[in-house]
């Protein structure tokens, strides 16, 4: 499904919307990345019903992508009142970056996504983002 159908979140749950479960996602985020060193982050937004990650794993990634959705299923569900039922589509989308131009083009783009979405004016308003100051 294009991004640009997700961001207008038409249809299908928007659980990330809600600010404690889209905080739970950011600090799994970043206890991979300080903690347990899966990956170094480099950028990040959690959209009403979807996550972009810009990072350079450390280890492999199917690894990185059962222990986040693992952890964050779990506490998402648990908030929700919906212990053991799934919360993450099965599939994830990767995507190897090839040069810097690439990087940069990709790191704009997830921080734009709300923007893009017409959430706010500028990337930096965003709080779900790693644009956000």
């Amino acid at each position: 499904m294009p991004d640009r159908l997700l961001d207008r979140a038409t249809h299908g749950p928007t659980w990330l919307h809600r600010s404690d479960i889209a905080q739970i996602v950011i600090e799994a985020l970043q206890y991979g990345e300080r903690n347990l060193g899966h990956y170094r982050l480099h950028a990040w937004t959690v959209m009403s019903n979807h996550v972009h990650l810009l990072l350079s794993p450390l280890t492999e990634l199917p690894k990185i992508t059962h222990s986040l959705k693992g952890f964050t299923a779990r506490e998402a569900n648990r908030i929700l009142g919906r212990t053991g039922l799934p919360f993450w589509q099965k599939e994830s989308f990767d995507h190897w970056i090839r040069n810097h131009q690439e990087f940069e083009r990709v790191r704009g783009y997830i921080e734009r996504n709300p923007v893009t979405a017409g959430l706010v004016a500028l990337p930096e308003e965003y709080r779900w983002s790693s644009a956000a100051p």
